[in-house]
């Protein structure tokens, strides 16, 4: 398959990672321009042993397509290719029976600033872990269609040399590049992309009741290796702290954690700044959802409500009213019932950097990959957001729903308190309840996979 036409119904499927709020903040550059796949090609090179060089011979591109004026890749909304008045993709010739090009294509994972959240600074983690979620399916879906991520540089500051640091006016001024993938022409198997899509569909937070019943402990092992098994970590092995997969499935730990929620989970309702910003996400029903393309309504954060209790909801969850509600101790309340929704789960999950030396736990000096209590850098926290699309990819599959509780890792001192109570490995950076859904949960809105994509 043509690239041009792989990397549509790539994004299509990568449009369904997850992200926090649904905020989507990811972007993605296809390097079409001759300079923009030379300084491509450079930079990896740069990175590879022996400084090998990776640019196609005359620097073009294969699978030229036609864009909009702004640079956004051609295509329907569903990620079906552009197609001429005689069904043929756009770009080939019918009956011209053209082989598409051998040759390696590049793409720039990016941030999308405009699109992230600030209320936090723990909220730049979160975005990276999307980006970085988003990056994996992405690479999955390409190399589903025989375009195999061979080459991989995280762009640190100052790697581009400069702003814009591609595709120079085509570069969105809001996006910052974190990530250059290499990709080239590869067998795939069948069935593959088909597979991937419905696993891909079926994953989504579930914040329903969960089953009682223990999960496997054989299914818990395959789910803790699915995190090592990453597109874009197969194609960048790099020395830092590994991620760690730690499962709570005993009742004293889960009890613990049910206790730190109850005391800490009102954090999110209390801070005005975030749930201001919180708040901005919610939808006002599926329409309003459908049209903005990110957010959620209330039925995906409570489930089914009757019309009453979702006028009352949709009051009482107002910035100015949770204001008011507070000094009443709502945001208590609300803590208590995720409280207890952990309580009777049959386990959770936290992804951590590995400090099993003790590296990994704040207050330790810092060596490469460890962070000593600072920032993880967006490196290391983009591979782990890699791995966390693994990790709930494989849970999909097993039939097992997450629903992350991000407050308890929000705010340093309870992030810290957390770790501690619960004897992870290391610096935690998600954490989930796990379990069988009792009740179907509905899928959130996303937007058109062309907004994230740009031809540079």
């Amino acid at each position: 398959m043509a690239f041009h036409d792989a990397l549509q119904v790539a994004a299509a499927i990568a449009a369904r990672a997850p992200s926090s709020h649904n905020c989507q903040p990811w972007g993605v550059g296809w390097a079409t321009d001759a300079v923009t796949r030379r300084t491509a090609a450079a930079l990896l090179a740069a990175r590879e042993p022996g400084g090998r060089a990776a640019v196609s011979p005359g620097g073009g591109s294969a699978g030229t397509a036609a864009g909009a004026p702004d640079g956004r890749l051609g295509g329907t909304p569903d990620g079906t290719p552009d197609r001429a008045p005689d069904g043929t993709p756009d770009g080939a010739s019918a009956g011209s029976g053209r082989v598409p090009s051998r040759r390696s294509e590049y793409l720039v994972l990016a941030l999308d600033r405009a699109r992230e959240l600030t209320a936090l600074p723990a909220h730049a983690t979160e975005m990276l872990l999307s980006c970085g979620s988003h990056g994996e399916i992405l690479a999955r879906a390409l190399a589903a269609q025989g375009w195999r991520a061979d080459g991989v540089r995280l762009l640190g500051p100052g790697a581009t040399g400069g702003a814009p640091p591609f595709g120079g006016d085509r570069w969105p001024r809001a996006w910052e590049p974190l990530c250059l993938l290499r990709l080239s022409p590869a067998p795939a198997p069948p069935g593959d992309l088909a597979a991937l899509r419905e696993t891909v569909g079926a994953r989504h937070t579930n914040r329903g009741p969960y089953r009682p019943e223990a999960i496997d402990p054989g299914v818990l092992a395959r789910l803790a290796s699915s995190a090592t098994e990453s597109a874009l970590l197969r194609a960048h092995p790099a020395p830092g702290a590994p991620v760690a997969v730690r499962h709570l499935v005993g009742a004293p730990e889960r009890a613990a954690l049910a206790e730190l929620v109850a005391r800490h989970g009102g954090r999110d309702f209390a801070h005005r700044a975030a749930w201001r910003e919180t708040h901005a996400y919610i939808r006002r029903d599926e329409a309003e959802a459908a049209r903005a393309g990110d957010g959620f309504t209330l039925g995906q954060l409570f489930g089914e409500l009757s019309p009453p209790r979702r006028l009352g909801m949709r009051a009482a969850l107002a910035p100015a009213t949770m204001r008011l509600l507070r000094h009443a101790g709502y945001d208590r309340f609300l803590a208590r019932q995720l409280a207890a929704a952990v309580r009777r789960s049959p386990a959770a999950v936290a992804l951590c950097f590995d400090g099993s030396d003790g590296s990994g736990r704040p207050g330790n000096p810092a060596g490469p990959g460890d962070f000593g209590g600072r920032t993880p850098d967006a490196g290391s926290v983009l591979r782990a957001g890699a791995a966390l699309a693994g990790y709930w990819l494989a849970a999909t599959r097993a039939g097992l729903v997450l629903h992350p509780v991000s407050v308890l890792l929000q705010h340093e001192d309870v992030r810290d308190a957390c770790e501690r109570r619960l004897a992870l490995p290391g610096r935690a950076l998600f954490l989930s309840r796990l379990g069988y859904a009792v009740t179907a949960f509905p899928s959130s809105h996303r937007r058109s996979p062309s907004h994230a994509l740009r031809r540079v």
